[in-house]
């Protein structure tokens, strides 16, 4: 099994936006130990045509996903330079099927490392949390995939939006927070922060634990999406979102062609 080769064939999938088969049915002893290992690969090719790594994303952090893919613990992908939003207008110019969800975000002031970091640590490293809104696109058909497929091809990473003001990560009771999400004024689903791993924080600490077993931890500056916090909403041309997150305010989305 060459993992090379099967990171090419995700990257030009994911470069295209182009549907392609589940890996695994090609490469069924596919672990998920490999499957990190061709994200890696990917992102790699990806940063020789200049994208930079500014972050991370974190998925499966709800015990309903993680009950209905059969696994006892969240999955993480990367976050490149080309995946912010600087506009509130998404283009389905590239995208497949693709899906919004509400997300937190964290953004670090210190350097994270370790297999006992704890959620004290990322306090004391968070400089600013910001609401945000991730777009999932799976590059298989049908967004049908398992564990093993979801993170060859980067926890279906595609586009993110962060919005314009941040908050003290002391500002408010995050796991408190009801967030709603609505697509065309029709709310779809609402949530609470604690959905996401019980605290959006434990969520980070779950993302540097699981980053050690590489040897690398998360970088100063870099943007964390912890998870979301509601179901993901599928999306087209001429949709509106807009998530509305309590006290803090809403983001607005606009899908264009």
């Amino acid at each position: 099994m060459n993992l090379q080769e099967i990171a090419r064939h995700i990257d030009y999938h994911q470069k295209n936006g182009i549907e392609m088969e589940k890996v695994t049915l090609n490469y069924p002893s596919l672990k998920v130990d490999d499957a990190y290992e061709i994200q890696k690969i990917c992102i790699d090719e990806a940063g020789s045509r200049g994208e930079r790594l500014v972050g991370w994303k974190m998925g499966l952090t709800s015990a309903a996903k993680q009950k209905m893919v059969g696994v006892n613990e969240a999955i993480y992908g990367r976050l490149t330079s080309v995946m912010e939003m600087d506009s509130p207008e998404l283009s389905m110019k590239g995208l497949i099927h693709p899906k919004v969800e509400p997300e937190l975000a964290f953004i670090l002031k210190k350097d994270l490392k370790g297999d006992r970091v704890q959620p004290r640590d990322v306090w004391l490293a968070t400089e600013c949390i910001v609401p945000a809104v991730e777009v999932i696109d799976s590059r298989y058909k049908n967004f049908s995939f398992t564990l093993e497929d979801v993170v060859a091809d980067n926890a279906s990473s595609t586009k993110f939006l962060l919005g314009n003001q941040a908050f003290s990560p002391y500002h408010t009771e995050w796991d408190k927070l009801k967030v709603t999400i609505s697509r065309n004024n029709e709310l779809q689903h609402e949530g609470y922060g604690r959905d996401v791993l019980a605290h959006p924080v434990r969520s980070v600490a779950e993302l540097v634990r699981m980053l050690s077993k590489e040897g690398i931890g998360l970088k100063e500056g870099m943007v964390i999406l912890t998870g979301g916090v509601t179901e993901a909403v599928n999306v087209q041309e001429g949709d509106t979102i807009r998530v509305d997150y309590e006290n803090l305010g809403t983001l607005d989305m606009t899908v264009t062609e």
